[in-house]
Parts: C-alpha cells; structure tokens; sequence
C-alpha cells in the first residue's frame, strides 16, 4: 500500500475516534480514497439495474446460462422430464423475486426478456422451470407498460393460454395469477378478451379444473379468473353458459350445464377448507342470475337449481350469522351475505316449489330474521356514522328486506306452524320481520299475518297492536 494512502486510513480511525489529546494530528480535508475506488464506484452506478442494487452482469449471466440450459435440454431429445440444479432454482428464483422492481421489469423488458422465457417455456421439460418463468412475466405484469410491451406479444398469449390445460397445478396457479393481472390492465384486457373467445379450450380447461382440482390455492385464483371475465365480457359469460356439444373443439363436447356444475365442484371442495375462497365463486352464480339465459338455466326442470339451492342455503344457514354471532358481524360478512341472498332469491323465484320443500328453509328464514335484528341493533350501537352509510351495508338491509318479502308473500301456513314450533318466529322476530317489510313490502306483511292468524292468533294480535296496517 502507498504510504500516503496508508497513513491517510491511520489518520481516518484516529478522527472517527475523536481523539482529545493536544497532539492530535488536525485534518483540513477528507482523506485522499485509494487508487481506483473511484473507477469501482462508477462502475458500480453502471452495472446497477435503474436506483436498485441489483446487477445487470448477474442477471445477464443468468439469463444466459438458462438460454443455454433450455438449449442443451432440447438438443438430448429425452421425453422424460428435467429436474434443476439447487443453484439454478435460486438464481432463477431471484430473478423472480426482482422482477417485482418497477426498475427490473422495465430493464427485462429492454433485454427482451419475454421472448427468451417464451422460449424456455415452449422448450421446457422441467415443470419448476416453466412454473418460475411464468412467475418472472407475472410479476413483469403487474407494471402497466411492461404489461402493455408483454401483452402484445401474440405468441405468449397463444402459449400462455394453452397453459391452462398443463397438468403441473403450479404451471397453472401462476399461468392464472399472469392473465389475471393482464385482465385487470384496462389497457389491454380487451387483448385478452379476444384472445380467450377465439380460444375454446380455455373455457374446458378452467370448467376441467374446477370440477377436479383439490388445490385450494389454485380453485381460489382459477375463480377469479373466471369472475372477472364474466364481469368484464357478458357475451363471453352468455356463450360459456349457452354451449352445446356441438360448438366445443373437442369431440365429446360438454352440456350447457357444465359451467355452473363446476362452479358449484370448486365451492364445495373450498368451503371444506377456506369459508372465504367460497365467496369469489358465490359472485360468479349471482352473476350468472343477472342474465337471462342465466335464469333459463335455473329455471329448467331437469337443471342445477336443488343443487345450487342446497349448497348456498348451507353456507348461509351454518356458516353465516349464527346466534352466537355478535351483530358486528355483520360488518364481516355483509358482502357473501348479499352475494348469497341474491342468488337465492332468484332460485326461489325460478323453482320456488322445488325449494319451498327443502330442509333449509326453516333455518334460512331464521337467518333472514337474524339479520334483519342485527341490522337494526348495528344501525342503533354504532358510533361511525360512516358504518351506517356504507353502501354494501345497505344493499344487504335491501336484499334481505326483498328476500324476505318474497318468502312471506308465498309462505304456506304449515310453514308457518314449524316456524313458530321451532322458535324461528317469536314476539321479537316477528316485530323484526314486520319492522323490516312496512312499508315497501305491505302485502307481503299482511300474508304473513294473516298465516299467524290461522296458526298462533296470539302472535297475530301482538303484530296489529303494534303495527295496525
């Protein structure tokens, strides 16, 4: 080392020391750095990615051994799959990780990196390969021009479409999770819309995975997929619901029930492990119940309406609003609860014999009731006036204040007895029950009390004391 150079460092610990002593030696400047810090430091600025510490070089070298790696594994001609080395997993996993950097996805953009994962993935033999590269173009999404430059890419969306049908679950949930992002990009999502109605196979794979996934975390992501799609494109959700055998690519085709049966699959493996997931496929069915052909399906006699009935009821009924609930609850579970009250009213209304017979609805009347009394209490405990104008909140008041009209309004007098039996109707909720009907829902008031009338005349008179209509 220079002795100027070494005795500058020596001077440099004797000043961070803060000597005291009168011989201290007294500095006018900093000290001069060593010889070529400074080319290291520029050097440094040049090599990183943007303001991140992150490195070209490194990631240039990754990219290319995995270039290169692809290469090789296609040039053995094997069938059988390839496995990665623990090293290349982690470098590759870091990539995936950067690409969450607005900085690193733009600079992956300019090294094109989107046509060289496009083709590792059309060359991969190795799931967790092609699982990471999707990963890495997911995470390039989720930055509107980077999502842009990807989108427009013809190839990958060809690609990344017919990975729907691959059998690696992982493959799946990240190919899902990439389109997704692209479908909530305003600026592309009717790229993608075209792309998926030219593409039948997407619509047999999603209904495949839905009806034979266990992977929660799969069902969950293939749900919002398929949610958002039929919230953006009303048409497509029209022609996924109407198709016969006879338009499907494949020759054995699937029925024009198939949709909602899948649907129906993925709730049920989902209630079993994450109430919450459910909620994603409960909108998919109120969505289905704001179409005509929608309504067509459920009001066909030999269609899904019992099935659909009996587990939405179940989730209401054991789930939802239990007594032992507190009324805030309410607040937790106000947006499955509309969700559910919407689709069953329109069942009931579509089969309202058929599901007047079933065993839930004694208990789901209780549950109407229950949350009718919890809005009220909700309504008169709370301190947050914005609570009580939350718009979802009222919606559910609505909902259920319609829902309960329309049971009332068809209520038969033994149900009415079994009601009162089972403790459902009482003085209190049949002042709740009045309290919510008037004055929107008269009629249906009034047939209700004219049932009570016939079947306990006690609780009959309570309600024309109060409620003199």
């Amino acid at each position: 080392m220079d002795k100027s150079v070494e005795g500058a460092e020596q001077e440099g610990q004797e000043i961070s020391s803060s000597p005291t002593g009168s011989e201290s030696p007294v500095m006018d400047r900093n000290p001069s750095p060593p010889p070529g810090a400074a080319n290291r430091v520029e050097e440094e600025d040049l090599d990183a990615i943007g303001d991140t510490v992150y490195s070209k070089h490194w990631l240039f070298s990754t990219l290319t051994r995995l270039i290169h790696m692809v290469t090789e594994q296609s040039e053995e001609n094997s069938d059988g799959q390839m496995e990665l080395s623990d090293d290349d997993e982690g470098d590759l996993c870091k990539v995936w990780d950067m690409a969450m950097d607005k900085d690193v996805a733009g600079f992956l953009q300019e090294f094109k990196a989107t046509d060289i994962l496009l083709g590792v993935i059309a060359k991969s033999r190795c799931p967790r390969l092609t699982e990471i590269s999707v990963g890495i173009l997911g995470n390039i999404a989720c930055f509107p021009e980077s999502c842009a430059t990807l989108s427009q890419n013809e190839d990958l969306g060809s690609v990344l479409l017919l990975l729907l049908g691959d059998t690696d679950p992982p493959t799946i949930l990240e190919t899902s999770r990439l389109l997704l992002t692209c479908m909530s990009q305003k600026e592309v999502c009717s790229l993608w819309l075209q792309r998926i109605r030219q593409h039948t196979s997407v619509r047999n794979n999603l209904c495949f995975i839905m009806c034979s996934s266990t992977n929660t975390d799969l069902l969950e992501r293939v749900g919002e997929l398929v949610d958002k799609l039929f919230d953006l494109d009303e048409e497509l959700m029209k022609a996924w619901i109407t198709a016969q055998p006879s338009e499907e690519k494949e020759g054995d085709g699937e029925s024009h029930l198939d949709v909602t049966l899948c649907l129906l699959e993925a709730a049920k493996q989902l209630r079993s492990e994450n109430l919450t997931s459910v909620e994603v496929y409960l909108h998919i069915l109120q969505l289905l119940t704001t179409i005509d052909e929608g309504i067509q399906v459920f009001a066909s006699p030999d269609g899904p309406t019992r099935m659909v009935w009996d587990f939405v009821s179940g989730v209401v009924c054991e789930e939802l609003c239990q007594p032992s609930d507190p009324p805030v609850i309410l607040y937790e579970q106000k947006s499955i609860l509309v969700q559910s009250f919407a689709v069953l009213q329109t069942l009931c209304e579509c089969q309202h014999q058929q599901c007047n017979k079933s065993d839930t609805m004694l208990p789901l009347f209780g549950t109407l009731l229950r949350v009718c009394q919890y809005h009220a209490e909700c309504k008169e405990s709370s301190t947050n006036e914005e609570d009580t104008k939350d718009e979802q909140f009222q919606t559910l008041a609505e909902i259920t204040a319609e829902f309960l009209g329309h049971l009332c309004n068809h209520i038969p007098k033994d149900t009415v007895v079994d009601l009162v039996k089972q403790g459902y109707l009482t003085e209190k909720t049949c002042l709740t029950a009045a309290a919510t009907l008037l004055p929107d829902f008269k009629t249906s008031f009034q047939h209700l009390q004219a049932m009570l009338s016939e079947t306990d005349p006690q609780l009959a008179d309570v309600l024309r004391r109060q409620f003199p209509v």
